[in-house]
C-alpha cells in the first residue's frame, strides 16, 4: 500500500483519468488531424479552380483587383496592410498555383501528426492569402472560419517540435479560446435564424431548407419528404444545439462534454442531409475542445492513448509557450468586443471580420430560408435560330441539379464555387453577377478552363453559336417517381438572352470591364 506522501506520485502516473486535472493531449491530436484534412482540402479546391476564376484570365482576374486597392489606398503597401496576402508580390498563374501547391503539401504533413507553430503558421498565412484575393469565389463565412481557426491552432503547439505528442502540454488559455470560437459560432447561427425568418421560429423552416439548400446530397429528398412532425424536431433540434449547447461549453467537464456531442451531432446530420462545403467539419474542430483526455481515452485506440499518456508524464513547462497563449488570449479578447456586440445586436450581421486578420469574426448560416428552388441554366446551340424550336444543349454543372433523373451528387468537403455562386446568381439578376457574361464569352470560345468548371462539354468538337441562360424552377419528384425522376422543373424566363461572338453589346459590356482588348 502506497504511504500517504506518495498520493501526489499515484496522481502523477494516471494523467489522463476523470479524477485528474483534465489534460487536452488527445485534444490537441484531433484538433490538429481534422484541421490538417480541411486544410488539405481547401487548397485542393485552389489546385482545380483557382486558375479559370481568379487567374490571369480567369472570370474575375486577380490582377485588377489588387489594382483597384491599391489605387483607393494609395499603394500596394497599404493594399497589403489592409488586404494581408502573399499575392501582393506575385498573383501570376504560376504563383497561384506554386503557393496552393505549398499549401497542399504542407497540410498533408499536418495530417500525418506532424505539425508545430511554425508550419501552421505558414498554412494559416497561405489560405488567408487566397480568401483576400479571392473576391465572391472566397466570399463565404467558412473561409475566414478557417482563418481563424488556424490562427488559434498556431499556438497548440511547440514553436519547432513537430512530433504529435511533444514534450509541451497544449496551453490551456488556447483551449478556452477554441470553446470561445465554438460559442460565437453556434450561437450566432441560431440568432440569425431566430431573428431572420418566421419559419425558424415557428418551426417550419425544414420544410423548404433540404429543397432549396445551395447544393443539394443524395439524401436531401429523403430528408424533404420526412414527415413534418419530424421536420419540426430538427428544428428544434437545431435550436438546442445553436443556442442552447453553446451555453454549457465553459461548464465543467459534463455538461460541457454533452454540449459537445450535441455540437458535433448536429454538424454531422447537417453533413449527410446536404453538401455545405467543408464547413460542418470545419465546425466540429473547435467542438472538440469541449473534450479533454478522460473522454477521448475511452474512444480512441488504446495505443494512441498510451502515447499521449506517456507524452503526459514527461511533460514539461514552457514560459514562452504559455506566455505567449496569454497575450493571443488578451488580444482575442479585445478584437472579440465587435463581434460580440453584433451577436447581440437586433441589427446582427453574419460571417463578416472586423480585423485585417480575419482573428475574431462573426458568423452564421441560413438566417432566411427559401420556399423555392431557382437554377440558371447555361444552354448552347449550333443553330442560327436563337428560338425555342433550336436545338439547345445545357451545360452541367458538377452539383446543382440539371438533368431531372439524375440524383445530386455527394460533393462536400468538397466545394464547388462556380455552382455556389450560380445558387446565388439565380436569386438575382445578371447585373449584379457580370462575371457571368465573361463565362458566356468563354464558352462561345470552348475555353478549356471554363468549361472545365461544368461536368462536361456538350460542344466538345466546335463551340457554340449562341450560348444563352435560362431561369427553371426546380422541385423534388416524389419518391414515388424515383424510376422516372428525381427533380421536377418549371422553365421560368430567360435569365441571359442568346448571344454570340459577333454580339456588340456583349463585347462593348466586356470592354468597359477590361477582360477583353478594346
Amino acid at each position: 500500500m502506497e504511504a500517504p506522501n506518495d498520493i501526489d506520485n499515484i496522481y502523477s502516473r494516471a494523467p489522463l483519468e476523470p479524477s485528474t486535472a483534465p489534460t487536452y493531449w488527445l485534444t490537441r491530436f484531433m484538433i490538429l488531424r481534422l484541421l490538417g484534412v480541411i486544410y488539405a482540402i481547401a487548397f485542393l479546391v485552389a489546385i482545380n479552380q483557382i486558375i479559370p476564376l481568379i487567374g490571369s484570365d480567369g472570370l474575375l482576374p486577380v490582377g485588377p483587383y489588387l489594382k483597384l486597392w491599391s489605387k483607393a489606398l494609395g499603394s500596394d503597401t497599404a493594399g497589403f496592410m489592409r488586404l494581408p496576402s502573399i499575392f501582393w508580390f506575385d498573383h501570376s498563374n504560376t504563383a497561384l498555383l506554386t503557393t496552393a501547391w505549398i499549401g497542399f503539401i504542407l497540410s498533408c504533413l499536418v495530417v500525418t501528426g506532424y505539425a508545430n507553430a511554425l508550419l501552421l503558421a505558414v498554412l494559416w498565412f497561405l489560405y488567408m492569402s487566397f480568401v483576400h484575393v479571392g473576391q465572391e469565389w472566397y466570399g463565404y463565412g467558412w473561409e475566414i472560419q478557417l482563418t481563424e481557426t488556424g490562427f488559434l491552432a498556431i499556438f497548440l503547439c511547440p514553436l519547432l517540435d513537430m512530433r504529435p505528442f511533444p514534450r509541451y502540454a497544449p496551453p490551456y488559455p488556447i483551449i478556452v479560446l477554441f470553446r470561445w470560437l465554438i460559442f460565437r459560432i453556434m450561437l450566432g447561427a441560431g440568432l440569425i435564424k431566430i431573428r431572420g425568418d418566421e419559419v425558424w421560429r415557428n418551426g417550419t423552416a425544414l420544410f423548404y431548407h433540404f429543397e432549396t439548400q445551395p447544393i443539394p446530397g443524395p439524401l436531401s429528398r429523403f430528408f424533404h419528404f420526412l414527415p413534418h412532425t419530424a421536420l419540426k424536431i430538427g428544428v428544434w433540434f437545431n435550436h438546442l444545439a445553436e443556442l442552447v449547447a453553446p451555453w454549457f461549453v465553459f461548464w465543467p467537464r459534463l455538461a460541457r462534454h454533452i454540449a459537445g456531442v450535441v455540437i458535433v451531432l448536429f454538424q454531422f446530420n447537417i453533413f449527410l442531409s446536404g453538401n455545405l462545403s467543408f464547413l460542418n467539419w470545419l465546425t466540429i474542430i473547435p467542438a472538440l475542445a469541449c473534450f479533454d483526455d478522460g473522454f477521448w481515452s475511452k474512444i480512441l485506440p488504446s495505443r494512441l492513448v498510451r502515447k499521449a499518456e506517456a507524452a503526459a508524464e514527461r511533460a514539461e513547462e514552457s514560459r514562452p509557450m504559455m506566455t505567449t497563449a496569454w497575450i493571443v488570449t488578451a488580444v482575442i479578447g479585445i478584437l472579440s468586443i465587435r463581434p460580440a456586440v453584433n451577436m447581440l445586436s437586433s441589427r446582427q450581421i453574419m460571417n463578416t471580420s472586423f480585423d485585417p486578420l480575419d482573428l475574431v469574426n462573426t458568423y452564421g448560416a441560413f438566417g432566411t430560408v427559401g420556399k423555392e428552388r431557382f437554377n440558371v441554366i447555361f444552354e448552347g446551340t449550333m443553330a442560327a435560330d436563337t428560338s425555342d424550336k433550336a436545338v439547345w444543349k445545357p451545360y452541367v454543372y458538377r452539383g446543382l441539379p440539371v438533368a431531372l433523373e439524375k440524383r445530386s451528387p455527394q460533393i462536400a468537403p468538397y466545394q464547388l464555387r462556380l455552382d455556389w455562386q450560380m445558387w446565388f446568381a439565380a436569386m438575382s439578376t445578371p447585373d449584379e453577377y457580370p462575371w457571368t457574361l465573361h463565362l458566356i464569352w468563354k464558352l462561345l470560345h470552348n475555353d478549356p478552363k471554363a468549361v472545365g468548371l461544368f461536368a462536361s462539354n456538350p460542344f466538345p468538337n466546335k463551340p457554340p453559336r449562341y450560348i444563352r441562360a435560362v431561369l427553371y424552377r426546380y422541385s423534388f419528384a416524389p419518391p414515388r417517381n424515383a424510376r422516372h425522376h428525381y427533380w421536377n422543373r418549371e422553365r421560368i424566363s430567360l435569365w441571359l438572352p442568346p448571344m454570340s461572338v459577333n454580339d456588340q453589346r456583349l463585347l462593348d459590356f466586356l470592354k468597359s470591364y477590361r477582360w477583353i482588348s478594346p
